[in-house]
C-alpha cells in the first residue's frame, strides 16, 4: 500500500505543485458533475456581456487543483482534507495553465494536523486563488 508523507516526514517550508491547462471540456464536465450551469461558465454569448468579457472557469474547479496536490503529492495518498479558506482573486479562462501550490506552514504534531498555504497562479504568474488549508496526513502503517 502506498501512503503519502506522515507528519514526521514533513517540515515547515516543504512545497509541492500540480499544473493543468484548463480546457472547455473541463468546464463542461465540471458543470455536469456539480450541476453548476452558471452562464458565466458555459454560455459565451452571455459571458461576452459580463465584466470578464468571456467564459471563465468555475472557482471551485480551480480549487480542486489544490486537492490534487494534497492527495497526490503533499502530504499525498491517505491525506484527509479537513478545512479550506480561500479567496478568488482573478478569473481563470479557457486555455489558462494553472499551477496549484501548497506550502507547509505549521505541523501540529499532537493532533496529527498540518496547516498549509494554498495558492493557484496562472501562466503569467498572476495569483488567481490564495488561502489556507488544514489536513490530516496519513499515519505510518502498523508493523
Amino acid at each position: 500500500m502506498i501512503i503519502g508523507k506522515t507528519i514526521d516526514q514533513m517540515k515547515v517550508g516543504d512545497t509541492a505543485e500540480f499544473a493543468k491547462t484548463v480546457t472547455e471540456t473541463d468546464i463542461y464536465l465540471y458543470a455536469g458533475i456539480t450541476g453548476d450551469f452558471n452562464p458565466a461558465h458555459i454560455n459565451e454569448t452571455y459571458a461576452k456581456n459580463t465584466f470578464f468579457k468571456t467564459r471563465i472557469a468555475h472557482g471551485m474547479l480551480t480549487a480542486g487543483f489544490i486537492s490534487a496536490v494534497l492527495a497526490n503529492k503533499l502530504p499525498g495518498a491517505g491525506t484527509i482534507y479537513l478545512k479550506q479558506e480561500m479567496s478568488f482573486l482573478a478569473p481563470v479562462r479557457i486555455g489558462d495553465t494553472i499551477t496549484a501550490r501548497v506550502e507547509v506552514l505549521e505541523l501540529i504534531t499532537e493532533k496529527n494536523r498540518v496547516r498549509l498555504k494554498t495558492t493557484c497562479t496562472n501562466q503569467d504568474n498572476v495569483v488567481v486563488l490564495e488561502g489556507e488549508a488544514q489536513v490530516m496526513p496519513p499515519k505510518a502503517p502498523k508493523k
